[in-house]
């Protein structure tokens, strides 16, 4: 990082105490001046002054919450081309007129004292052939307005991943479990690198080769306990499910998740599948997590990808210590589990 981001952070950050200690002194001024039945207009003017001061200040930390010298929610809406005339030429990557393409601003290089790792970094956006910035699940989802603006700054979009044949539950055994331990222990150490960041947005795979009704009565139950009422994020074509709704509904009769969860395993198994792994691992992590509905992907195996969304403070306890302590217990001064300060790695 630059000297100069040190500095901007540290006026930053006194420039929020400063104005935090006012508003907490002018409010015990006002609180007493009424007790003594003293004039209060000049302190009333000079609070509402500084909650203006604040909110600009908040709204501004929102909107260039990847780093400070760029508008995520200005680029978010925008076309490249006119990203280009707000904040100049691009460092690396350039525009091409009905392609696609990368383009990205410098913003240093990592030397700094935790795990640094000796890379450049850039402000990176992936556009569109309308210039348009895109997600890697752009071309199955709609992304509502509200998502664009007061979600998608703070959200970390999840990759596709895959536990190799050796590391399988059937060839490996008990030890398969443990792969996907790795992969929660490395999103629980990106919240603690990165605690800015409030949302996970990925996908659930299944295969077209998994059994019909078995993937229906899934989706239908994941639909029913996780439905986004919101409408955050919408399938651009959503998959129909072959099972009659009306038997789906018969099945699932209850309005607690374990009982119905109960239904669900057993009749998976009736078919001689199981519920797959990451479904499972996810219905666990998150009573509100977000479902989306599903697309299939035709550019990639014509495979069923369910869209959701995992609120990180939302995450069960013990999920949450379990995926950061070993994080926590290699680099012991990055952060400490602590009592309740921090709804994230707090330890109740």
């Amino acid at each position: 990082m630059k000297v100069n981001d040190y500095y901007y952070l540290l006026l930053l950050l006194v420039l929020y105490s400063i104005i935090i200690v006012g508003l907490f002194l002018a409010t015990i001024l006002l609180v007493i001046r009424k007790i003594k039945n003293k004039p209060t207009k000049k302190l009333i003017t000079a609070i509402r002054i500084q909650a203006i001061f604040l909110l600009v200040g908040v709204m501004y930390s929102m909107s260039h919450a990847t780093y400070y010298a760029y508008n995520d929610w200005l680029i978010l809406n925008n076309n490249v081309r006119n990203v280009k005339k707000i904040y100049g030429e691009f460092d690396i990557g350039e525009i091409w007129d009905g392609k696609k393409g990368e383009v990205g601003y410098y913003i240093y290089t990592d030397n700094g004292p935790i795990m640094p790792d000796r890379l450049e970094h850039y402000y990176y956006m992936e556009y569109d052939e309308h210039g348009k910035p895109v997600l890697a699940t752009a071309h199955m989802f709609d992304f509502s307005e509200k998502f664009l603006k007061e979600y998608l700054p703070y959200t970390v979009e999840l990759g596709r991943s895959f536990v190799t044949l050796e590391y399988q539950s059937s060839r490996a055994g008990s030890k398969g479990l443990f792969a996907l331990d790795n992969l929660w222990d490395g999103l629980g150490a990106l919240t603690v690198i990165k605690p800015n960041m409030k949302y996970y947005f990925g996908k659930m795979t299944m295969y077209p080769s998994y059994h019909r009704q078995g993937r229906d009565m899934i989706l239908y139950f994941l639909n029913k306990h996780f439905h986004d009422a919101d409408k955050l994020i919408t399938p651009i074509r959503p998959l129909e499910l072959e099972t009659d709704p009306a038997l789906l509904e018969e099945m699932f009769c209850y309005d607690s998740f374990k009982d119905d969860y109960r239904i669900l395993n057993t009749e998976v198994r009736k078919l001689g599948y199981n519920i797959p792994p990451l479904v499972n691992a996810y219905m666990g992590l998150s009573p509100t997590m977000r479902m989306f509905g599903t697309a299939i992907n035709y550019g990639f195996g014509d495979v069923e990808e369910t869209g959701i969304l995992i609120a990180v403070d939302e995450i069960l306890e013990q999920k949450r210590v379990r995926h950061i302590e070993s994080f926590v217990a290699q680099n012991p001064d990055v952060v400490k589990i602590t009592s309740g300060a921090n709804p994230v790695i707090s330890k109740i």
